[in-house]
């Protein structure tokens, strides 16, 4: 099968199972929805064909069991229930993980038919007949619970999270033969922590049905899938055990709830053809000038080059913007996953909450929405775990009992602001300055010369929570520092406003398109580094530098500006002098106090230039006073600096 073919269909049915997931909340909330129901009849029809047609002929029955079962909804023959809705969510779910193996393997092992029999036994026997106990998707730990009783990992144990899988291998002849051949696979490609019983007893096949493993996997979805890939095993139950099995003060990272809900990197661009039409002709202006030029250097003629050069500016420039626009992706594209995992957490939680979006088709870079989808995630997830109160809590403060979150996007020029709010307890001022002081991140008397914007702002710092108890929805310390590093190393910011007892609202303020900014070059030692222009305000000479209790500091419209000598902070020699000494320290830039209060002492200042900035990647990501690096025309590559985190 053409790797085209198979994209295109993989890209479309994620579409059609997004479309799927909404139209049947949509309906869940309004049974009598017409509208709904026939969105839903006619997606379900799309998936069986296109499944049907490249061959995937167990998730073309499961679809086609949906889309019976779906007909007698929509011809008033079968009742919209909770349990029938469990089971058509499940069979969404199943359909899903098909995609998924299918992108991975080409292929799908997956076996449908028990969900299929599900189904056809409710069109059969009518709604009474729906099985509560097995319409969790299989492989997730909804309705089963699980006995850790003979688990135990030290907090130190793993390096990603704990997955804990059930293993089934059926009417096994040698079961212990069979368990160890699926012991040692499972071990080429995950740290075995634990077993249950002990591993000697599964190799000895002393095991009633099933044998329990934990792993260090980094989620249920890779444990599911290798698990799947192996003949011997009959059927598993993985699910993300990492905040049972381990204490609070382990420090694994948590994403819990999330793995069933995944944003997937987006791999593919709709581009209106007007926009490939201007790309056409473009690129033969590039072609055209390239000619001229070539022509004119070869006869010698500079002024013939320069005005080339000035047209190749201005091409160059269109192009540039032509290609940015086609990488502008809608915003749905990211959340349309969200109201389905707002629906199972609300559930999980036992919290009744309405989500809405607002600004779904707000337009941002294909890489910056890839990026911001687990920061709006753990965001949403901390406001129905921590924000949106239990029912019973919101009736007895006069509130409704259904909570609301609302994620609203608007765009100002080049930035898009998406807002998380909701209205729940809000955050408590007075528990945030005590946690501050508790965990030694900012002193009492610091606190008091801050106001409550800053405060709320500290639930950024790494490792901060309020959460009297780490839960597996919103993570271990919340999440909200990994939010703060990715919206920055992106060139935005986020900010937190609250209200006790009325709601809190995170906002992200994000560039529009990938970093391409202006930035002033400074020499530091034998090194070079770029400083936003955005974020200076003056560049003076280093005379002006006091003294004031041992800091180096300088004076601005009465105000105090810390020096930051950027030879220490980064660690590079200075540039050696005739006489052996030093030389440097001769020029300061000083940041805007809106950015952060400081001024950078450098040996010189450069120039100015526009770059492409790329955040920073793998072991560098999140490093303190770097946001990027640019590559220069000379091909050497500089660090672009964040002045906040310097």
């Amino acid at each position: 099968m053409e790797d085209q073919y198979l994209d295109a269909f993989i890209r479309e049915s994620e579409e059609e199972i997004t479309k799927l997931n909404n139209s049947l909340l949509e309906l869940e909330s309004d049974p009598s929805s017409r509208e709904a129901m026939d969105q839903i009849f006619r997606t379900a029809h799309t998936l069986k064909g296109n499944f049907g047609a490249m061959g995937f002929e167990a998730a073309s029955d499961l679809a086609h069991a949906m889309e019976d079962l779906l007909d007698e909804m929509r011809e008033d023959n079968l009742e919209v229930t909770p349990d029938v809705m469990d089971l058509i969510f499940a069979g969404v779910d199943q359909i899903e993980a098909i995609v998924n193996e299918i992108e991975e393997h080409g292929e799908s092992t997956t076996d449908t038919s028990e969900t299929v029999d599900q189904l056809r036994t409710v069109l059969e026997e009518g709604t009474g007949s729906v099985d509560t106990e097995s319409t969790s998707e299989t492989g997730t730990s909804r309705g089963h619970e699980t006995d850790l009783s003979g688990i135990e990992v030290d907090d130190d144990a793993a390096d990603s999270q704990v997955i804990y899988a059930s293993v089934d291998l059926g009417d096994s002849d040698m079961p212990g033969v069979d368990a160890m051949f699926v012991l040692e696979s499972i071990e080429e490609v995950f740290d075995i922590l634990d077993a249950d019983p002990e591993r000697e007893e599964i190799e000895n096949g002393s095991y009633d049905d099933t044998f329990g493993l934990a792993l260090d996997a980094d989620d249920t979805g890779a444990v599911e899938d290798e698990l799947a890939a192996l003949g011997r095993v009959e059927d598993a139950i993985v699910e993300n055990v990492t905040d049972e099995i381990l204490d609070n003060g382990g420090s694994v990272s948590v994403s819990g709830s999330a793995d069933e809900h995944e944003v997937d990197e987006i791999k593919s661009v709709r581009v209106d053809v007007d926009q490939l039409d201007d790309l056409h002709g473009l690129v033969e202006q590039l072609v055209t000038s390239r000619i001229k030029l070539r022509r004119a250097v070869e006869e010698d003629n500079l002024d013939s080059a320069s005005d080339t050069l000035n047209e190749l500016d201005k091409i160059t420039a269109n192009l540039q913007n032509t290609v940015m626009d086609m990488r502008l992706i809608p915003l749905k594209k990211v959340v349309g996953k969200f109201p389905r995992m707002v629906r199972d957490l609300s559930r999980e939680l036992g919290k009744e909450v309405n989500f809405e979006i607002e600004g779904e088709e707000i337009e941002l870079d294909r890489t910056i929405l890839t990026e911001i989808s687990d920061p709006l995630m753990h965001i949403i997830r901390n406001s129905l775990d921590h924000g949106i109160e239990a029912p019973e809590e919101r009736a007895e403060a006069g509130k409704p009992r259904e909570g609301q979150v609302t994620l609203r996007a608007s765009r100002q020029r080049d930035h898009v602001t998406i807002e998380v709010a909701d209205d729940g307890a809000g955050l408590n001022v007075e528990d945030l300055e005590q946690t501050a002081i508790e965990r030694n991140v900012r002193s009492p008397e610091e606190l008091e010369t801050m106001d409550d914007s800053d405060i709320y702002d500290l639930v950024f710092h790494p490792g901060f929570s309020t959460a009297e108890e780490v839960t597996g929805t919103s993570g271990r310390g919340v999440g909200m520092d990994v939010v703060h590093d990715t919206v920055t190393q992106l060139d935005g910011s986020v900010d937190v406003d609250s209200t006790p007892g009325q709601g809190t609202t995170v906002s992200l303020r994000l560039p529009v398109t990938m970093a391409i900014v202006k930035v002033l070059f400074v020499q530091v030692g034998d090194e070079e580094y770029g400083i936003p222009i955005k974020n200076v305000d003056e560049i003076t000479g280093a005379d002006e530098v006091k003294h004031v209790n041992g800091q180096e500091v300088i004076k601005h419209n009465d105000e105090i500006y810390p020096v930051i000598e950027l030879d220490e902070r980064f660690d590079v020699p200075r540039r050696a002098t005739a006489d052996g000494g030093t030389a440097g320290g001769e020029m300061l830039v000083r940041i805007r106090e809106s950015e952060r209060q400081v001024a950078l002492r450098c040996d010189a200042v450069n120039s100015q230039e526009e770059v492409v900035v790329k955040p920073l990647e793998g072991l560098l990501s999140g490093t303190p006073g770097l946001s990027g690096t640019a590559v220069l025309g000379d091909g050497n590559i500089v660090h672009i600096l964040d002045v906040v985190t310097l």
